[in-house]
This record gives C-alpha cells, sequence and structure tokens, in this order.
C-alpha cells in the first residue's frame, strides 16, 4: 500500500492507494484505488475548486490529469473539519506513483495549492 501526508497553508492531504485485482486484468489494465482525506488543520476556511494530478507509470510516461474539484463536489473546508472521498487510477503497468495539488480558495479570493504528496501505486509482490 502506498501512502502520503502533506500539510500546505493549514490544509492536510493524507493518502492511501491499494491494488484491486478483482477488477485489473494483468497483461492489459492494474487497478488502484486511493482514499484521500483532506482537512483544514488551519485558521481560515478554503474550497477545494481544482485538481492536478500527475500520473507516472512504471515505464516513466507521465499523464497529467485536471479538473474541477474532486468525485464531483468542492468541498469547503473550515477550520478543524475534514472531507474524505475514494477514486481510482487505472494504469498499464504493476508499478507506477500519483501526486498533485488541490486548487484551494480562501473566503477573502486568495488561491494556492495543497500539495498532494507522491504515492506508489504498486502490485504486491511485483517484480520492479
Amino acid at each position: 500500500m502506498g501512502a502520503s501526508d502533506e500539510t500546505t497553508s493549514g490544509i492536510r492531504v493524507q493518502v492511501e492507494s491499494r491494488y484491486r485485482p478483482e477488477r485489473s486484468a494483468p497483461g492489459r489494465a492494474f487497478f488502484f484505488a486511493y482514499r484521500i482525506r483532506i482537512s483544514n488543520v488551519g485558521e481560515t476556511p478554503a474550497q477545494l475548486v481544482a485538481r492536478h494530478w500527475i500520473i507516472t507509470n512504471g515505464n516513466g510516461q507521465v499523464e497529467h490529469v485536471r479538473g474541477p474539484g474532486v468525485v464531483g463536489e468542492t468541498p469547503r473546508l473550515t477550520p478543524g473539519t475534514a472531507f474524505e472521498y475514494e477514486s481510482f487510477c487505472p494504469l498499464a503497468t504493476p508499478l507506477g506513483a500519483m501526486r498533485g495539488q488541490f486548487q484551494m480558495v480562501r473566503d477573502d479570493g486568495t488561491q494556492f495549492e495543497a500539495e498532494v504528496g507522491e504515492f506508489s501505486l504498486e502490485v504486491p509482490d511485483s517484480i520492479n
């Protein structure tokens, strides 16, 4: 299982990933699920408005995925609150990694990028 834990400007992003063999077709696609917890550990509210993922497979191929919100939502986090969701990533290889940023907006309109630290996507017992 891969994991990361990063805090940027009071927004903490924790990730855990796992391989989903029942959804995979080895040789064609390896399916990984990841759970994200976004917590406001700071002192001012912030809303997640967009995401940017950088996905690298075991062959070194990089894909950028950008879009509004996460899982169709743009959660507003007040101090002490959190938002959790689960999503997925198919890969052509049994080993890879993801990292990225969530674009956040404060109530006063200021924007910043909350970092999502790199986490591995790895089939257990795969040959590296």
